[in-house]
């Protein structure tokens, strides 16, 4: 038996919520900040735990799952556009038996026989920021970055002095073009430019240096400036397109060799395979030329040839299921551990974080690793002194797989069981791995972490009001909470050292700016623990207003008292019990009793709702408008039953979810549609029985084809 298996519930739902707010944070240190802080390989390592953890346990899905997620929402200096498709991420294999098992599915889904043939193409997957190009009559006229899939930076300037990237299309090229790849820096103009910044320096010794190539590129694509854009060696390579009026060719293969001839780079080993065992040679075969390649690859990228069959393959949640990337194992290197680190997060982690002996491992040189938490650290059996392997991936920080000097006689390390910024006491919840500190607002770690949090990109986003200002302002004593940042003024800041009356008037305009912020930004700048982007967004979209929001909050707290009173003692049972009373009262999808215990428990306490109701007397959160979608069967429950003759039942499902509709396995009375197929047995009488209308499989076809 594996060790989910014998897991209960209460331990998986605390360790889905750890990993959802540890992968969102990478993702943004990743994708907006260009600043990682943990390996390709330990990223890769939390994904599949968080996968693993929802095929075990599939009731337990977070409405802001990793699984879900692509990205992260774009930074604040450069233009914001939304993706005219969206750029979506891929799923990673990790063997041969994943990639075997990655055709078959394609063949499940397709309703194809088990050896029938599947044609893929096989790329190497670089290391870069991956970028949209939009040709419209010819001429480039908008790049955008990423971002969070949906939405991304607009860099097209920063582009055009990229000499890799056409300014125009020949002649003949589709009036709608938009092509699609990564910006990377080779290998030897990375190791040039950091020498560049090396002799430049008045102190070598501490010039800025660039961690990795990729890192470099996404800084270099990434500045308000285009001339220094421009001063750095950025290329480009294409791997598929987004958006167009035609498409030049049936196939993955036949498309990208017309780009090609467009005059956009592609990949020289670039394949199309008949096999599944003729991809896996190409894998290896790039693997063997890794180190020697000009640029940065972690893996090569699978992809079905055939374009109508990629269309009826779809995406699933963040990935399309005509794609995947096979990753290369991590490389690895010896190193000793010098220290351990407790670090405290603004919700009270505590986050043990190992600092090594630097150690350069694939042309990186190394310093740290996240030990995540108490109970890694007793797996590893580390303590200070060790000798460790570490692996990496392409990034900056290491994971540590390995504990060379071992001693099971040895005691573990000892967890600290005091906060080591504040002196409280250190807490661990039942089915929890996390220590957290019992500070709350009095711990100063907690409570700059909670105003950095509220001023953040994803929360109330304010303008210049970033790390350095926020932790500036606290220590003279000028913020202590969200409603103080209101209370500032300009003849505050003015009087301080080194701000001028024009930085000072941009930062109260910029914090004015933020009177009326969206329901879901103030909700989650709040810093609710387990209310993250996705629920507060879920919940400002049930509750539409903060009234109706605050008059459901009311309702529980009045339930939590009556319950408290009448069950006594706060023992687990009780906070089950609890738990499951909150979440029938916040009616939201998504939300379940560990979040509505967690939204109960934060406005139960006196402070919290001072500090809200504060901070409401200079904000006014806006209503949610809802959007509506056009659509026959948007908000329905269907349900597919008998059988299917020109689809899967997958393929069917997806189907549906694209038009806006929910699947169930069963027929009840919130059930909107049942798609009977030949053989429909008890669900289509049932469906019968309560008037619930029934259609046939052609209809369903016409239903689909009218909503696009």
């Amino acid at each position: 038996m594996s060790e989910i298996d014998g897991m209960e519930e209460t331990q998986a739902a605390a360790e889905l919520e750890q990993l959802a707010q540890e992968i969102a944070r990478h993702n943004r240190l990743y994708h907006s900040e260009d600043a990682p802080e943990i390996s390709d390989a330990d990223y890769d390592a939390l994904m599949r735990r968080n996968a693993e953890l929802e095929a075990a346990f599939p009731q337990l899905k977070r409405a802001d799952s990793p699984s879900l997620l692509v990205g992260s929402a774009p930074s604040g200096h450069l233009a914001k556009v939304a993706h005219a498709r969206p750029m979506m991420s891929l799923d990673n294999a990790f063997s041969d038996e994943e990639v075997t098992e990655f055709v078959a599915r394609v063949r499940r889904f397709l309703s194809l026989a088990e050896d029938a043939p599947v044609a893929l193409t096989a790329e190497p997957k670089i290391d870069g920021l991956s970028c949209s190009l939009r040709y419209e009559g010819g001429v480039l006229v908008r790049a955008l970055t990423r971002g969070d899939g949906q939405v991304g930076e607009d860099v097209t300037a920063n582009v055009r002095t990229i000499s890799d990237i056409p300014q125009h299309l020949p002649k003949g090229a589709p009036d709608i073009f938009e092509v699609r790849g990564e910006v990377y820096m080779a290998k030897a103009d990375f190791a040039a430019l950091n020498q560049r910044l090396r002799d430049a320096a008045e102190d070598p010794d501490k010039a800025r240096q660039f961690a990795n190539p990729r890192n470099a590129a996404a800084g270099s694509l990434r500045q308000k400036d285009a001339t220094v854009t421009a001063e750095r060696p950025l290329r480009f390579l294409t791997h598929g397109w987004g958006e167009v009026s035609a498409v030049p060719g049936e196939t993955q293969t036949e498309v990208i060799h017309a780009i090609h001839a467009m005059g956009f780079p592609v990949a020289d080993s670039f394949t199309r395979t008949e096999t599944t065992a003729a991809a896996l040679d190409v894998y290896r075969a790039i693997e063997a030329e890794r180190a020697d390649l000009p640029f940065d690859i972690d893996g090569v990228v699978y992809k079905v040839d055939r374009l109508d069959w990629q269309e009826r393959l779809g995406f699933v949640a963040r990935a399309p299921r005509w794609a995947m990337a096979h990753k290369f194992p991590a490389e690895r290197a010896q190193t000793t551990l010098n220290a351990i680190d407790i670090q405290v997060g603004r919700t009270g982690k505590l986050t043990p974080v190992a600092r090594l002996e630097p150690v350069t491992v694939g042309g990186v040189v190394v310093t740290n690793a996240t030990l995540h938490n108490a109970d890694e650290i007793a797996r590893l059996g580390v303590h200070p002194g060790d000798r460790v392997v570490i692996q990496r991936a392409g990034d900056v920080i290491p994971q540590i797989v390995e504990n060379l000097s071992r001693d099971e006689a040895r005691a573990p390390w000892p967890f600290p069981t005091h906060c080591p910024e504040c002196g409280s006491a250190a807490e661990r919840d039942p089915g929890e791995v996390d220590w957290r500190c019992s500070g709350g607002l009095i711990c100063p770690a907690q409570r700059v972490e909670r105003l950095r949090h509220f001023v953040s990109r994803h929360a109330l986003d304010i303008e210049g009001l970033g790390t350095t200002n926020i932790e500036s302002f606290f220590q003279d004593d000028l913020v202590h909470t969200p409603a103080d940042i209101f209370r500032l003024t300009e003849d505050v800041l003015v009087a301080r050292d080194r701000w001028a009356e024009t930085s000072a008037r941009n930062l109260i305009a910029a914090i004015e700016a933020k009177r009326n912020p969206p329901l879901d930004r103030f909700l989650f700048a709040l810093g609710i623990r387990h209310v993250g982007a996705i629920t507060a967004r879920d919940l400002a979209r049930r509750w539409t207003s903060w009234s109706a929001f605050r008059a459901m909050l009311d309702a529980m707290l009045a339930k939590r008292t009556e319950m408290a009173q009448a069950l006594g003692e706060s023992d687990d049972k009780f906070l089950a019990r609890i738990g499951k009373e909150m979440a029938t009262i916040a009616e939201t999808a998504g939300v379940g009793p560990e979040v509505a215990l967690a939204l109960a428990d934060f406005f139960a306490e006196p402070h919290n709702r001072e500090a809200v109701d504060d901070l409401l007397t200079f904000v006014t959160p806006a209503d949610v408008v809802h959007e509506t979608r056009e659509s026959e069967v948007s908000g329905m429950t269907v349900v597919f039953t008998g059988s299917l003759e020109t689809m899967s039942r997958d393929e069917a499902k997806a189907q549906a979810e694209a038009l806006g509709a929910r699947t169930a396995g069963s027929v009840s009375s919130k059930t909107g549609l049942v798609v009977a197929g030949p053989g429909a047995g008890s669900k289509l009488n049932k469906a019968r029985d309560l008037g619930i209308r029934i259609i046939d499989e052609t209809e369903w076809a016409r239903i689909v084809a009218d909503a696009r």
